[in-house]
């Protein structure tokens, strides 16, 4: 375990070290001259949608139930568990560099990255490769949700919203859905869709919008959710910080475990990040 262990850290140590000659060879990716300046203090709004409906559900499950769920999504449940912490997290985003899309801390650049949030996200089914992309001949909003939830189109469409220049689902319908649906599987899937449209994006509060359940569509076929959760976090956070206002629509959670993790901690072990059986959003609820 040990050498393991110390070979993975050489990896890494290798992996800095290559990044970091790079980089000073190639020089700035922007334009010559640029110097790299934080705006001004940024009004940036963090509203979450209350989630103890989801939470109730989902404690009420039964062990195989919660190990279908694990198995099919990843551990994006614990994200109900995650507290945002809404001080600290306009505080971070003061430090947003919209020019470089990363975090600057005085010296330092700190950017999640696509293997971060696919470790925090551990999903097993979702292919690295497979990456999301909207067609332009997918099916309309009503039909995946007729896929998704096993209802008819007429029931579908009845409860279809306008919201702005998209569509939408009042989360209330999935409730009822979810808590007396007699397939399990269904529930399950339907369980899942509301967390991507409630918790990961989140554009109208109380509402699952009809991009969310595109992209939900294609996570069957293995399709990697982590791109799409990185560029509307860095869209969101480019967007408030030149507006120097503005709500954040990325997922907060997520954010806030990544920035969280880049702490040390006194009683983590530090292997424990290379266990197949180590979850990192687990570990930050049960602090």
């Amino acid at each position: 375990m040990e050498n393991e262990f110390l070979s993975k850290v050489e990896d890494n140590t290798a992996v800095r070290a290559w990044s970091g000659k790079f980089q000073t060879e190639k020089g700035d990716s922007l334009t010559e001259g640029y110097t790299s300046e934080l705006q001004n203090f940024t009004r940036i709004i963090v509203t979450q949608n209350k989630l103890q409906e989801l939470k109730d559900i989902w404690t009420s499950w039964d062990e195989c139930i919660k190990q279908l769920f694990y198995q099919s999504y990843g551990d994006i449940p614990y994200l109900l568990d995650v507290k945002v912490d809404k001080r600290l997290f306009r505080g971070m985003a003061q430090f947003w560099n919209a020019a470089y899309n990363c975090f600057t801390f005085g010296e330092v650049d700190l950017v999640p990255t696509l293997e971060e949030y696919t470790t925090l996200l551990r999903s097993s089914k979702a292919q690295a490769r497979k990456i999301y992309a909207k067609l332009t001949n997918s099916q309309t909003f009503a039909k995946r949700l007729v896929n998704i939830s096993g209802m008819s189109e007429s029931w579908v469409t009845a409860r279809i919203q306008q919201n702005g220049d998209s569509k939408c689902i009042l989360w209330e319908n999935l409730r009822d859905l979810i808590l007396t649906h007699p397939d399990v599987k269904k529930r399950v899937e339907i369980f899942d869709l509301s967390i991507y449209g409630l918790v990961i994006f989140l554009r109208a509060l109380r509402h699952i919008d009809e991009a969310v359940t595109d992209l939900f569509d294609r996570l069957g076929k293995g399709v990697t959710p982590v791109p799409a959760i990185l560029a509307e976090t860095f869209r969101s956070l480019n967007m408030c910080r030149k507006a120097e206002e503005g709500r954040f629509i990325g997922c907060a959670q997520l954010l806030m475990v990544w920035f969280h993790g880049h702490f040390w901690k006194v009683d983590k072990v530090s292997y424990r990040v290379f266990s197949e059986g180590y979850s990192p959003l687990k570990e930050e609820i049960v602090m």
